[in-house]
């Protein structure tokens, strides 16, 4: 009993790391949110506070790729390559990376390492 539950651990450590990341014009925000059974990835302007780019596995065009994969290690990585590609559609190159409170780890860490090799840098 006590000690802190899993997601109010995981919004203290969001919180923690959103005090020094912040997305601009030059360098927005690549933003990751996993849930059980999906995955979401945003690029964000924080100076305008606008979403420039999004994908998810729920994402219409996505989702006939991802099927079964939607929440595993394969399906963050093409998430990871999608969000790149409409990134760089946009002229977006380089981005700082909010894991969101998430450990860089299986899912988050395979979504980083899609949109990396897709020519995003961070």
């Amino acid at each position: 009993m006590g000690g802190i539950s899993r997601s109010l651990g995981r919004l203290r450590r969001k919180k923690r790391v959103r005090k020094n990341v912040t997305g601009t014009s030059e360098k927005p925000r690549l933003c990751v949110f996993r849930s059980s059974r999906h995955i979401y990835a945003q690029i964000i302007d924080d100076s305008k506070g606008i979403t420039l780019a999004a994908a998810s596995s729920l994402s219409k065009d996505i989702s006939g790729k991802v099927e079964k994969n939607s929440g595993n290690k394969e399906g963050a990585a093409l998430i990871g390559a999608a969000i790149a590609d409409r990134a760089i559609e946009k002229g977006i190159k380089r981005v700082v990376f909010d894991r969101n409170g998430f450990l860089y780890h299986g899912r988050v860490k395979a979504l980083s390492e899609g949109a990396r090799e897709h020519g995003l840098e961070f």
